[in-house]
């Protein structure tokens, strides 16, 4: 008995191994995008990406959001309840504001009459669009997954106490703030 006890706990749990599935997904599928950029990149109508400077500021804004994702399983593994949903709704919040910053960012090259898409647009800012905007919808769905289990923190029925969300939600998230670090220091650099 203690053997099959012994055997279940170095198991991992599906939900956790579905979200490593899914990392590793998306992993390849932002791969083949930037090596996409790294060969459409050699040709003879390349522009050079200017990234907007608020792409700065919603870095840091990412960054932070994974600290209080972190103190918020921390919170949660210490049953600091309080603490827990305090720091799941900052992240939920400092998301939405890498995801404002994203838009207001992407706005910026119409005011500089840079086409993204359609007609007059370049590819390499059509490549900076479609890879930022993969990442943002990834952050977006995030930004719900924080937002749904800050609710049910905030629920007065809810009696869960089971890390396993709180986990799997704080993995996604430190892998698109990871990800995220990725595509700014590859725009960064590969200008």
């Amino acid at each position: 008995m203690a053997e099959v006890m012994s055997v279940q706990r170095k198991r991992i749990h599906p939900h956790k191994f579905l979200m490593w599935v899914a990392i590793g997904s998306i992993i390849m599928m932002f791969a083949g995008l930037t090596s996409a950029y790294i060969v459409k990149r050699s040709q003879v109508n390349w522009q050079m990406i200017e990234i907007p400077k608020l792409f700065w500021f919603s870095t840091l804004a990412i960054i932070l959001s994974s600290v209080t994702v972190q103190l918020a399983l921390k919170a949660f593994r210490d049953r600091n309840i309080p603490r827990y949903k305090q720091m799941i709704i900052f992240t939920a919040i400092l998301g939405a504001v890498f995801l404002v910053m994203q838009f207001i960012g992407f706005m910026q090259f119409s005011k500089m009459d840079i086409r993204l898409i359609g007609a007059g647009s370049n590819a390499s800012y059509s490549f900076l669009l479609a890879i930022a905007g993969l990442h943002a919808l990834h952050v977006l769905g995030g930004v719900i997954a924080l937002t749904v289990i800050g609710i049910r923190a905030m629920s007065s029925r809810s009696k869960n106490y089971s890390s396993v969300p709180v986990e799997v939600v704080s993995t996604y998230w430190h892998f698109v703030d990871i990800l995220w670090i990725y595509l700014f220091l590859f725009f960064n650099w590969m200008k």
